[in-house]
């Protein structure tokens, strides 16, 4: 391949347009190459400033992915991305650039990677830490089958926090085969990277004299390639793992038994070029430190990285700014009234402590950290460890408050319980993204939770039906309630009520019963309970006569609520953004049955299927969760007809 640009080149002409698959990359000289990023980097911010969606990380691995796709040879050769919120990139070079327009809308493409959609994407992601053990799993297959495809996993320094990654990568040195782990660092996830891992990748990029020796090394290597004899070669390798042991993490990476290469500039296509062709040649498992900058291209969005991760959209492409009328000031969002709570209780209690998994802003954690740094945690990508070292906490009295997202939370399921239920530990879960959450999808639908949690021991299940609910139960959890407490609540904004500056406690395992009736009972579950009013509203247009309660607790549950509305209606639904599977309305089911109450129980609630991504006007049509569409079943439900 020609490094210089051809003759018939110049920087007016659009290479983008002429980019049908990765095929086409392999006539580009670095010149070209390095033009082509600069055109993926442009549409990419014209993209998200219109429609939204993740931006820093999909800037920062332009280069990066424009290499990949230029030395390697997809779909035959697999490409993982971890995460796959950094894949905008990968999308638009594999054929599917006239439908990047549709990302992350209903009916459009996906926000991560997801095998159904392309051949091209080797393996479905959107939760952090897993390429490396999928792309292990990949090599050991094909060893087995004798094909001989390369196998590569990009991984960001923030995902690298995660235990995940270091149980493949222990076991991927122990397989020894041929794998490229591609380190991508940043030192952020999507709020700036914790640990100690964090430190020695900062201190590697920092140090002089090890980059001018690796730079020596390098050359040095690949000169003896071509001119000398093994011996000579196995002499600069000793004296490459010797450098490496004193100044780099590389021995770190090489005692899992993977070959450690770097750090390189990110942003240098002739560098990455050049590193991604010797990697080639190696049939070994290695990995590749890659320096870049997240948001990378967009002033507004590498001066405040954490902000610029992911956006809503409508904004200039140069300046940053908002566009369009301002609109109406919108009621605060969940997750802030959560953590404003939380530190207005700190402020008076020294006992508690709060603890997230690389998401302080995403949680709104960010304002305990702010007020209280010394009694914040974040403990990286690891949500296991997170929830067992908040029951070490709470061994100790303190009071721990984990945030973490749903769908994230599912990676800690046996810490909840061995570590935690088991031992009747009294730490408080606040439930982010709990429901449908919009574009993001299935991988980050909190879909599964109330069922997940039904089942454990001991633990207390809490679901606010408004802002002040929430701020009252985040008090009850911390102060009227012993052992494990979650409490899970929705994305978005609040119902925009006007809260109380005091706290009040909520009796324990106790509903509301917001309206009575004696033909149907609605059991609603949290924020639903205001759709719910609006379905019994319909109703009794109709002239039924509706109940509305609203449940509050999964665990206890209100069961003199229930023999109650039992008694006076003829007919339950139970209305709940969970599966319908184990959730709200089969503990009803369970309890019912157990107490012989004959009664038929609609289930209205997320489908036993994985919701596609789009608006969550989109997702509530789509699972029958709009005020009409309920309104109709629950008239068919009573009236005999199918549903």
């Amino acid at each position: 391949m020609p490094d210089s640009i051809t003759p018939a080149f110049h920087q007016s002409m659009k290479l983008l347009p002429t980019i049908q698959s990765p095929d086409d990359l392999k006539r580009l000289s670095i010149a070209e190459l390095q033009h082509l990023a600069a055109e993926c980097r442009s549409e990419v911010i014209d993209l998200v400033a219109q429609n939204g969606g993740h931006f820093a990380s999909s800037l920062g691995v332009v280069e990066l992915t424009v290499a990949l796709h230029h030395v390697y040879h997809s779909p035959d050769d697999k490409i993982v991305w971890d995460v796959g919120h950094q894949a905008y990139v990968h999308k638009l070079l594999t054929g599917r650039r006239e439908r990047m327009h549709t990302n992350r809308q209903y009916g459009g493409l996906a926000g991560f990677p997801k095998r159904s959609e392309s051949p091209y994407d080797a393996f479905g992601t959107g939760h952090a830490s897993t390429s490396i053990s999928a792309a292990a799993g990949m090599a050991a297959a094909r060893d087995l089958a004798g094909s001989g495809e390369k196998v590569i996993a990009v991984i960001g320094d923030g995902s690298m926090t995660g235990g995940m990654a270091f149980e493949a990568m222990n076991h991927l040195g122990d397989l020894k085969s041929d794998v490229l782990v591609i380190l991508n660092d940043n030192q952020m996830a999507i709020s700036p990277s914790t640990g100690g891992l964090k430190t020695h990748l900062i201190n590697i990029t920092l140090n002089k004299t090890y980059n001018r020796a690796r730079k020596f090394i390098w050359n040095s290597i690949s000169l003896l390639n071509n001119e000398f004899g093994d011996a000579a070669k196995n002499a600069v390798r000793k004296l490459e793992d010797g450098f490496k042991a004193a100044f780099t993490p590389g021995a770190f990476f090489e005692a899992l038994g993977l070959r450690y290469f770097g750090p390189i500039d990110g942003h240098n296509m002739e560098q990455l070029v050049k590193a991604l062709r010797e990697m080639q040649e190696l049939p070994h498992p290695k990995l590749l430190h890659v320096v870049t900058t997240k948001g990378k291209g967009f002033k507004p969005a590498e001066d405040n990285q954490s902000k610029w991760h992911a956006h809503s959209g409508g904004f200039d492409t140069v300046t940053g700014k908002s566009l369009g009328p301002a609109g109406k000031p919108q009621p605060p969002k969940y997750q802030e009234v959560f953590g404003e709570a939380l530190v207005e209780l700190a402020l008076k209690d020294s006992r508690i402590t709060a603890i997230t998994a690389a998401m302080p802003s995403g949680t709104s954690l960010d304002l305990f950290q702010n007020a209280l740094p010394n009694r914040f945690y974040d403990v990286g990508i690891a949500e296991g460890h997170a929830v067992t070292f908040a029951a070490g906490q709470a061994v100790k009295g303190f009071l721990p408050v984990c945030a973490i997202y749903s769908t994230f939370l599912q990676r800690a399921y046996d810490q909840l319980i061995h570590d935690v239920a088991q031992q009747n530990l009294h730490v408080v879960f606040a439930i982010d993204r709990a429901g449908l959450v919009g574009e993001d999808g299935p991988t980050h639908h909190g879909a599964f939770d109330l069922s997940y949690l039904h089942a454990i021991p001991n633990l207390t299940v809490m679901m606010p039906a408004d802002e002040q609910e929430l701020r009252d139960m985040l008090y009850t959890a911390l102060y009227s309630i012993d052992g494990p407490v979650a409490i899970r609540y929705p994305r978005g904004n609040g119902r925009g009520i006007e809260l109380r500056k005091t706290f009040m406690p909520v009796e324990s395992g106790k509903g509301v019963l917001l309206r009575e009736g004696s033909s149907i009972a609605l059991l609603a579950a949290g924020p639903l309970s205001g759709a719910a009013l609006d379905v019994a509203d319909a109703l009794e247009k109709e002239g039924l006569h509706v109940s509305v309660a609203n449940m509050r607790f999964l665990k206890p549950l209100d069961t003199a609520l229930v023999e109650k509305l039992a008694a006076q209606a003829t007919h339950f639904a139970v209305i709940e953004e969970n599966s319908v599977i184990g959730g709200t309305a089969s503990a009803v089911i369970d309890y019912l049955n157990e107490k012989r109450i004959s009664l038929p129980v609609l289930k209205i609630g997320i489908p036993d299927r994985f919701v596609t991504h789009g608006s969550m006007q989109d997702l509530y049509r789509e699972t029958g969760m709009t005020p009409e569409a309920m309104t109709s079943r629950i008239r068919e439900f009573y009236s005999g007809r199918s549903i």
